[in-house]
């Protein structure tokens, strides 16, 4: 990226005189010669093809629908500062004017604002998050695009695409293995969303989008820019990840691949820039390597990762958060142990005894996560993993309310109240052992049984799993 010390453009509708640059024309990308850069001035001219869709676009039907999904996302605000329930009055009173800068070409969206999310591995992600009317508009752009493109997608693709989900991307992966496909090209393409080739995508774009005004639009969002710590970077490679237009983007261009692997034959599947290739023998799988890194690297411009790309059985591979394994010849779904410790840290975070989190509050958090990854991870057989965590999260939540008691009056009414003798509850109040140790104990275990932990409004992971999956 090229940094610069100029500001924001301020604003949502910047003036026709604007001195930005929209050219897709970028000098010594990465080193790579592009023979096919296509340049804003050629064509994605505004003037070129036009029949329609940028009409479509701003349609009020469809720039109303487009409202409604960013308002029903909320999320955080882009560099202005503008948030989701300020949205309807700034349409209301501007929305005209948008409508008609945008038809002229005249529109100017704002830089997206840097945030960075960590990664599991120490590293972070970087998330770009634009004006929530920058979010209309691309949101705008997408709803018409998506069933034009859905048209031409990939059966193998199932990443952020209408009625399609990752729990679909395993049964199909879980179909290739059943019928002997037991190794895999297990595919990392490096830092995807920041290395896009934008004069590549720009030319995918335009073999189906006829509308230069629209490309035109959308090239402007690539080259938007990025404000990093008040400064704005410019943004040659790359599309911006966290907005409304960065997943069908990402499927657009990845779709070539999708193509190019079917064109070979190959089985596979895809989930956004995750990808697994379906092979019968080690030694297929290491050629179908070799064979399809050209293509990914000198035709896509992109970036496949040698140290975290590996060839390998089905079963030692982590795909979505789930892996596979075999009992009595079926192939099954289960949880991958990194999944399995992410979640059990996570718990750990939400039941710590010093987090400053009412136990109210706490409960509800823990209800909120549980159902979530339950609703993502029920297709895999987990029975077991769900019992032991229950029984270990349940004792950290007795420790908690072991520990909030605190004084020995205290711990000595509190027993009392949950049904435990006088005698034991001045014995149990009075002990020295540790809250980890006495969380266990058969006192707390009955006075703080499943029930009454239940009753507090806590949630259990086999309990929701059990609801889900009848």
């Amino acid at each position: 990226m090229k940094v610069t010390n100029t500001g924001a453009k301020g604003g949502q509708l910047p003036m026709e005189d604007s001195t930005r640059k929209d050219s897709a024309e970028h000098e010594g990308y990465a080193g790579v010669h592009d023979p096919e850069r296509i340049a804003e001035t050629d064509d994605t001219n505004a003037n070129k093809s036009r029949n329609g869709m940028l009409e479509e676009i701003v349609s009020k039907d469809n720039m109303n629908q487009a409202f409604k999904r960013v308002k029903a996302n909320n999320g955080a605000h882009g560099i202005d500062g503008m948030k989701v329930d300020e949205l309807l009055q700034y349409l209301k009173e501007s929305g005209e004017l948008l409508k008609q800068s945008i038809l002229d070409g005249t529109y100017r969206p704002s830089p997206v604002r840097r945030v960075e999310i960590p990664k599991e591995n120490g590293k972070k992600r970087n998330l770009g998050i634009p004006t929530v009317v920058d979010r209309v508009v691309q949101q705008a752009i997408a709803q018409v695009l998506t069933p034009i493109y859905e048209k031409q997608f990939s059966e193998n693709s199932f990443g952020f695409r209408p009625k399609r989900s990752a729990h679909d991307a395993m049964m199909k992966s879980q179909s290739n293995v059943a019928a002997g496909y037991k190794y895999v090209v297990d595919m990392d393409l490096e830092k995807y969303f920041d290395t896009v080739n934008q004069s590549k995508l720009v030319e995918v774009l335009s073999r189906t989008v006829k509308d230069g005004r629209v490309i035109s639009l959308i090239h402007k969002y690539l080259k938007a820019g990025v404000i990093v710590k008040h400064r704005f970077e410019e943004t040659e490679v790359g599309v911006p990840q966290g907005g409304n237009l960065s997943p069908i983007l990402s499927n657009i261009m990845l779709n070539e691949l999708d193509k190019e692997l079917e064109n070979r034959g190959h089985k596979f599947v895809r989930y956004a820039d995750d990808l697994l290739i379906f092979c019968k023998s080690r030694r297929s799988a290491e050629r179908t390597l070799e064979n399809i890194l050209p293509f990914i690297e000198k035709k896509l411009f992109l970036r496949v990762s040698r140290e975290k790309t590996v060839v390998d059985e089905v079963w030692r591979v982590k795909f979505l958060g789930f892996s596979f394994y075999q009992r009595k010849g079926e192939t099954k779904i289960r949880i991958h142990p990194k999944s399995a410790v992410k979640m059990k840290a996570k718990i750990k975070e939400l039941t710590s005894r010093s987090n400053g989190v009412g136990n109210v509050d706490r409960a509800e958090k823990l209800r909120r996560y549980i159902m979530g990854w339950i609703n993502y991870f029920k297709i895999a057989d987990m029975k077991k993993l769900l019992q032991v965590t229950d029984e270990w999260m349940r004792r950290r939540i007795r420790m908690i309310y072991w520990k909030q008691w605190k004084r020995v009056k205290t711990k000595f009414a509190m027993l009392q109240s949950l049904g435990i003798h006088k005698q034991k509850a001045w014995e149990y109040a009075n002990t020295r052992k540790s809250y980890w140790r006495t969380s266990n104990s058969p006192i707390l275990n009955k006075s703080l049984d499943n029930n009454t932990i239940k009753g507090l409004g806590f949630l259990f992971f086999s309990d929701y799993y059990r609801q889900v999956t009848v």
